[in-house]
């Protein structure tokens, strides 16, 4: 288990905020965070620990063992990131979502070309394969963007379910979990739930994220170490792909209403800043859309850079 610095665990819990932060967005992967900042292997490392050998330590009482084994002060320090984050942001992000989805989506657009672009310098040599496995993951992901939203049951079991498909994705860049729970009609119930600190719903989702990423955790650590160009080509066509859900300016063609009696947007197309203020009447904010945009941009850029000069100076050392 490797030593940190108290400045290295002050700049592993903003990182861990920063996966939280993309976590809380539908279009936006934690995982992309993950690994833009140099964390990625090491977290699925740390999650693949967690397994048989683990849970013998554990029934020996062997605490110290257990805790050097699954890498416990990097996964707790992270996880307290995560959850600081989405703790603090959901009341935002839902605000931000019903009152300025224009400007917000415009920042997430920006965020995930930068975060397309970080990845796809990862790809050490290019063939057919490689090229054909990013247009395989571009073509997946804007088929999973432009799928139907459908009514989901509450039930405990389907919260569970829930929570496993939605935090593999959730550990893949590119591919949104939240946006997966857009699909299963359950994100701004999980979000909900999260603001009005229902336990029960909290605790099933929550289990059904632990089972899941502790299963698929295995799946991605074998192909990054066995198909490492393939893997990191498909996850950057997932992000391209991502993109035609995340397209700030949008027309609703089709809503439903929720169990609470909102009208809510179920079929939308992507439409230019110009033709969304004729066809709904609302301001496109296309001046700011585009400065966002910018900025979110600058913000996976410098946060790359910052990382490349971080383990540079650590590998001078």
């Amino acid at each position: 288990m490797e030593r940190r610095s108290l400045k290295e665990y002050l700049l592993l819990f903003s990182k861990g905020a920063g996966m939280g932060a993309a976590d809380v967005v539908p279009g936006v992967s934690g995982g992309t965070i993950a690994f833009i900042t140099g964390i990625y292997e090491e977290l699925l490392g740390s999650i693949r620990s967690v397994n048989g050998e683990a849970l013998k330590l554990l029934l020996r009482f062997n605490l110290q063992g257990f805790w050097k084994h699954i890498n416990g002060n990097f996964l707790v320090v992270l996880l307290a990131g995560i959850g600081f984050s989405i703790v603090s942001l959901s009341r935002v992000i839902l605000y931000l979502l019903e009152s300025y989805p224009e400007m917000l989506w415009s920042f997430f657009f920006g965020l995930i070309v930068a975060s397309a672009l970080v990845v796809s310098k990862k790809i050490t040599r290019w063939s057919w394969g490689v090229i054909l496995a990013g247009i395989a993951g571009a073509g997946i992901a804007y088929y999973i963007t432009v799928a139907t939203p459908t009514q989901s049951p509450e039930a405990y079991w389907f919260i569970f379910l829930s929570g496993a498909i939605a935090i593999c994705a959730m550990i893949l860049p590119g591919i949104s979990g939240s946006f997966l729970l857009v699909l299963l009609a359950k994100y701004e119930f999980i979000l909900n739930a999260v603001k009005e600190v229902k336990l029960d719903v909290i605790a099933f989702f929550g289990l059904g994220c632990v089972t899941g990423i502790l299963v698929f955790s295995h799946v991605l650590n074998y192909m990054l170490k066995h198909y490492h160009n393939i893997t990191v080509a498909l996850l950057t066509g997932f992000m391209v792909g991502s993109l035609n859900k995340v397209w700030p300016w949008k027309q609703t063609l089709e809503t439903y209403t929720d169990r609470h009696g909102e009208v809510k947007p179920l079929v939308q197309e992507n439409v230019l800043p110009a033709s969304y203020e004729a066809l709904t009447g609302q301001e496109s904010y296309l001046m700011y859309g585009v400065l966002l945009a910018i900025f979110g941009f600058l913000v996976v850029y410098l946060v790359d850079r910052f990382t490349d000069d971080t383990v540079t100076q650590q590998v001078q050392v």
